[in-house]
């Protein structure tokens, strides 16, 4: 039987100006129909270039060796009409920013339909009535109302994006479809609802399915085998459930452990890093003080475009005890962000209070200004959080300057040391584009710290990060707080962050904190409805599910 795609012995080199790089080597891959086939690795690994290979959507500079057969025929030998035939029509992609990939003045509606004109076999050219039958099909198939043909992109949250991206990739029933990281950045609600379409797609139709992500849970959710890519190689092959509960390669075991179990005892305050900590103190130094920052009755409310009042942030109260770091969870919109926004003094309250050791901040001057030193903001993507034209010296010098803090150099070192950029001084010059991910982050961080502040709030520290990575900077989170006293505000969608290295979490729905309590009450006994349907949506189910399963 002929498989719906074959790769043998697939290489790929890429021509720069140093020489030829070689980005993958000897890959052999094979896809039936209605076969579902994860591809794991980080940046760098060479699988989103394994994937790019099969319809020819590298850059010129790429040389392909070896064979990408697609239903036995050879994409290499495709003259342009047959490979822009094939594209679409027989296989098709799912984007990773479906944000980036989406034209942003054109409705999603005339996104979706584009292909299908374009792609129309000849002498059959749908007529408009056929085209917007074909778009109304495609929205119910990734389950979305027919009414958001007319919206722009920017009128949909993340995951409906991705569903149009989903849609478009459908728009001419290809046999095959790549999804490149299509659950990124999602959080785990959406990420749910996207993996149920992929899956459903595939037992309808019998389609043949490609996954890219560094993430095995979500992989192992939705596709019946696995591949792991490292180092441009392909270094283990087997079924899911094989591969998660016993992988062989060390990298597989190090993608594994890169995003723990809820409740598995084991990577409690234990993130994935190549330095273990030591066991975190039964008591904590600040246990039993007043709250380092608390939020007292918040409310913050927006109008929208036909003038109704949106709440934001409805009555919250939520504390940050001093040696403590709490995680604000809950999905895109609840208003985590909002609530980070008016913490920090970035967006006024309507009423309540937020006190820093006691005291009200104030609204301005020089005591908004002296706050600010003391609570710093750790933003999610590193790299829009940097200059791309300031070297690290000046990234972190920035904060010392603006304070008017004497002795620059030595602050900027000391940051860098404490950031666990070593040796600091091998970095000053460096840009942020001579950076890796974790390296970005850690300047990023370093910057915070050159301050000296009392309390970080970090907004996704690690979302846009590599599995190994993420365990490095959680690590060094906690290593900060152990070494520093340094308290954490870290808002995420992530519970299996919240497990590896919070004290406390506090759920967010829809503007209100509906659960507060130690990770272990509200992540092992959640007693609001939404908390269990946020530890319902992970990929890989929690410790406690997972044993009652077995």
């Amino acid at each position: 039987m002929t498989a719906l795609l074959e790769l043998k012995n697939l290489g790929v080199t890429y021509r720069t100006g140093g020489g030829d790089v070689p980005a993958v080597r000897g890959v052999d891959l094979r896809l039936d129909a209605g076969g579902t086939l994860g591809v794991a690795g980080e940046s760098g690994s060479g699988k989103s270039t394994v994937a790019m290979s099969v319809l020819r959507l590298l850059p010129r500079s790429a040389k392909i060796t070896g064979e990408i057969l697609l239903e036995g025929e050879n994409v290499g030998d495709m003259r342009w009409g047959r490979l822009r035939a094939v594209r679409w029509a027989e296989a098709s992609v799912v984007f990773q920013g479906a944000m980036h990939a989406l034209n942003p003045v054109r409705r999603v509606g005339e996104q979706i339909a584009e292909p299908i004109r374009l792609h129309a076999p000849e002498g059959k050219t749908p007529s408009e009535a056929q085209v917007q039958a074909r778009v109304t099909e495609l929205l119910e198939q990734v389950d979305l109302p027919r009414s958001r043909a007319g919206a722009y992109p920017h009128e949909l949250s993340g995951g409906q994006k991705q569903r149009v991206m989903i849609a478009m990739a459908l728009a001419c029933e290809p046999r095959l479809v790549i999804a490149d990281e299509p659950t990124t950045a999602l959080d785990v609600i959406v990420q749910a609802q996207v993996l149920s379409v992929l899956s459903k797609l595939v037992a309808e139709r019998g389609i043949g399915l490609i996954m890219i992500s560094h993430d095995l849970s979500v992989l192992a959710a939705t596709c019946q085998r696995i591949a792991v890519m490292y180092d441009g190689e392909l270094v283990e092959e087997r079924p899911s459930a094989e591969l998660m509960s016993a992988p062989q390669h060390e990298h597989s075991k190090a993608l594994a452990a890169a995003f723990p179990t809820v409740g598995d005892p084991a990577s409690r305050f234990a993130p994935a890093t190549a330095t273990p900590l030591p066991p975190e103190p039964e008591e904590r130094a600040g246990a039993g003080e007043s709250p380092l920052l608390a939020a007292e009755d918040l409310h913050v409310t927006f109008r929208d475009r036909k003038g109704k009042r949106i709440h934001a942030v409805n009555g919250v109260d939520l504390a940050v005890g001093r040696d403590e770091i709490v995680a604000l969870v809950g999905q895109s919109g609840s208003g985590k962000t909002t609530l980070a926004r008016t913490l920090l003094g970035l967006q006024k309250p309507d009423s309540g209070t937020v006190r820093y050791a006691g005291k009200p901040v104030p609204s301005g001057g020089a005591g908004l200004r002296a706050y600010r030193r003391e609570v710093q903001l750790v933003l999610q993507d590193p790299t829009s959080a940097l200059n791309p034209a300031h070297t690290v010296y000046e990234a972190v010098a920035e904060g010392p300057r603006i304070h008017g803090l004497p002795g620059e150099r030595d602050i900027v070192l000391k940051a860098l040391e404490s950031a666990e950029l070593r040796p600091p001084g091998k970095f000053l010059d460096r840009l942020p584009h001579e950076l890796s991910g974790g390296q970005r982050q850690r300047v990023v961080i370093a910057g915070a710290l050159a301050l000296e502040p009392s309390l970080l709030l970090a907004d996704e520290p690690v979302a846009s990060l590599d599995a190994s990575v993420r365990g490095e900077i959680l690590a060094l989170l906690l290593r900060l707080r152990r070494r520093l006293g340094l308290s954490a505000l870290v808002i995420t969608h992530d519970l299996g962050l919240a497990w590896n290295i919070a004290d406390r979490v506090a759920v967010m729905y829809r503007g209100e904190l509906v659960e507060t309590g130690t990770v272990e009450q509200v992540l092992l006994d959640p007693q609001h409805e939404y908390t269990k349907s946020l530890l319902a949506a992970l990929p890989g189910g929690t410790a406690q599910r997972t044993a009652a399963d077995r």
